[in-house]
């Protein structure tokens, strides 16, 4: 797990969250906002928690994005009392008990606590089976710059709120939540044979997805949904959605 740690500070920092991301700030005062910057399109930028600082708040993102993310943030600010800084405490995942100053999983209860501080603690063990199980995507793996977050689930994961008002990619994101019905998305299927990453999911000699993360015979994949009207195919095995699974 690599993870960068920007904190946002200042007088306006949580008005000027609040007019960007996807989730409500106001949140913040029970724990951990999973969340997301769109573009004007929809489409994700970096999906982070925001974290309760004090009188800051930090943003957990994947370092590979970060920086992205952080030049982003930068244009937006314009006039606005807020300051972004890298922050150097090291993110830390685990389980059981949490430690004074760690913070629930905002996600599923499944994937345990996260904390920041100086001691870095080992990170969950099957960490991808336990998002598999969850269907919880991931950056690099089903999340990318061409991601729709309806489609990723970030409804069921509670990482946008349709009653906080705007926010950038808003007007796209509650027309595809109120005006169609997803035809596209990540699911979670089972897999019976040998499959891997990038294989592509047929329904009888047709194109219905992309296999993503795969562990212990389960995956997380993107699909049509509409070609999904049966057992389908992907490089050696069969993949059925894990709903329609006995």
């Amino acid at each position: 797990m690599a993870r960068r740690l920007i904190r946002i500070a200042g007088a306006d920092a949580l008005t000027f969250l609040q007019g960007l991301v996807t989730n409500d700030v106001d949140r913040l005062k029970d724990g951990l906002v999973y969340t997301a910057l769109l573009t004007p399109q929809g489409k994700l930028i970096a999906d982070f928690f925001l974290v309760p600082d004090g009188n800051a708040v930090l943003i957990d993102v994947d370092a590979e994005v970060a920086q992205t993310l952080a030049t982003r943030l930068s244009m937006y600010k314009l006039r606005a009392d807020v300051t972004l800084d890298w922050d150097d405490r090291l993110v830390a995942q685990g389980d059981g008990p949490m430690p004074a100053g760690a913070f629930a999983d905002p996600r599923d209860p499944s994937l345990g606590w996260r904390a920041y501080g100086e001691a870095q603690a080992a990170d969950l063990p099957d960490w991808a089976a336990r998002r598999v199980a969850a269907c919880v995507p991931e950056w690099g793996a089903e999340l990318g710059p061409e991601t729709y977050i309806l489609e990723a689930g970030f409804e069921r994961l509670g990482g946008v709120d349709f009653k906080k008002g705007c926010y950038v990619g808003q007007e796209v994101t509650a027309r595809m939540k109120h005006k169609t019905q997803l035809r596209k998305g990540i699911a979670r299927v089972r897999v019976d044979g040998h499959a891997s990453q990038g294989d592509e999911v047929t329904v009888n000699g047709k194109a219905a997805g992309t296999l993503h993360t795969v562990a212990g015979g389960h995956a997380l994949a993107y699909l049509r949904f509409d070609r999904m009207t049966g057992p389908a195919q992907a490089g050696t095995a069969t993949v059925i959605l894990e709903d329609d699974a006995p």
